[in-house]
C-alpha cells in the first residue's frame, strides 16, 4: 500500500501548525471529546494490566514512554500509576511545558521529555518495558509509520511490548484540519504486518459515543526477534460512525 502523502514537508508542517493553536487542556488533547477520557483510560488500563508482571504478564513495570504525549493525560492517569518512571515524546513544546502543571506532584517521576515528531524519534536502545502510542499514528506517512514501529523494537528491554491505540474508519480519510489520516482496520493491519508483526488476539472496547470511530489497541511483543514471528494483540470497538 503506497502512501498518499505527496508533499511530506507540508503534511508535517500543517500538523505542527494546527497543534500549536490547540489549548493545553484535556478537551484540547481529545479534539473536543474530553468527556471520553475516563472511559478511554479505564479501557487502556484493562488492556495493559494483564501484560505486566503485576497483572500476571511478563512485561516489567520499571520504565514506559508515552508517544504523542500532549500534556500528559495518559502519562498521568495510566502510565505513572503502573510504572516507576515515564518518558514523554511530543511534537508541541507548549504541551510539554504544560505537563508539570497537569501531572502535578508525580511529575518528579517523569524521566526525559523529548520534543520531536515520531517520524524523527528513535527510542533509546533497550530502555522501555512499554512503548505506548495513542491517537498519533495518523500524523505519520505509511512509510514513516512502519519505520517507527521497526525502530521501537530496539527500544524495548527484555519482555518489553509496544502498544498502539488508534482510530479506524470504514474508508481511509484525510482530515485537512489537523493534517492527519484515519486508516481503515485492514490498512492499519497491513502496515503492522509490513513492520514484522502478526495478529495475536482481538477484543472490543465499549463506552465511546457514536461520533467516535473504531478505536484499536494493538500490543506488539518484540521478544521473539530472530526466533520466530512477532506478535500483536488488537482491541476494537464497533464502528458506530454512521459511515
Amino acid at each position: 500500500m503506497a502512501s498518499e502523502v505527496k508533499d511530506e514537508k507540508k503534511f508535517y508542517d500543517d500538523a505542527e501548525s494546527y497543534w500549536k493553536n490547540v489549548p493545553s487542556t484535556i478537551d484540547g488533547m481529545l479534539g473536543g471529546f474530553g468527556q471520553i477520557s475516563v472511559t478511554d483510560i479505564n479501557g487502556s488500563r484493562a488492556f495493559l494490566r494483564p501484560l505486566l508482571t503485576t497483572g500476571g504478564g511478563s512485561s516489567g513495570t520499571k520504565k514506559a514512554i508515552d508517544c504523542g504525549a500532549g500534556i500528559g493525560r495518559i502519562t498521568k492517569r495510566l502510565l505513572l500509576p503502573m510504572f516507576d518512571s515515564v518518558d514523554m515524546v511530543e511534537l508541541n513544546q507548549g504541551f510539554l511545558d504544560g505537563a508539570p502543571k497537569h501531572i502535578g506532584e508525580e511529575f518528579k517521576r517523569i524521566g526525559k521529555c523529548y520534543c520531536c515528531g515520531l517520524q524523527d524519534f528513535t527510542p533509546d536502545k533497550g530502555k522501555y518495558d512499554v512503548i505506548w502510542i495513542q491517537w498519533v499514528t495518523g500524523h505519520l506517512t505509511d512509510d514513516h509509520f512502519v519505520q517507527f514501529l521497526q525502530r521501537c523494537q530496539d527500544g524495548l528491554c527484555e519482555n518489553g511490548v509496544v502498544v498502539l491505540k488508534d482510530n479506524c474508519s470504514p474508508e481511509k480519510v484525510f482530515d485537512a484540519t489537523d493534517s492527519s489520516y484515519m486508516r481503515t482496520t485492514d490498512e492499519t493491519l497491513e502496515l503492522i504486518v509490513k513492520s514484522g508483526l502478526k495478529l495475536l488476539q482481538s477484543q472490543k472496547q465499549k463506552g465511546f459515543p457514536k461520533a467516535i470511530y473504531d478505536v484499536i489497541i494493538r500490543k506488539r511483543d518484540f521478544k521473539l526477534l530472530g526466533s520466530g514471528p512477532f506478535k500483536a494483540a488488537v482491541t476494537l470497538v464497533d464502528d458506530r460512525s454512521g459511515g
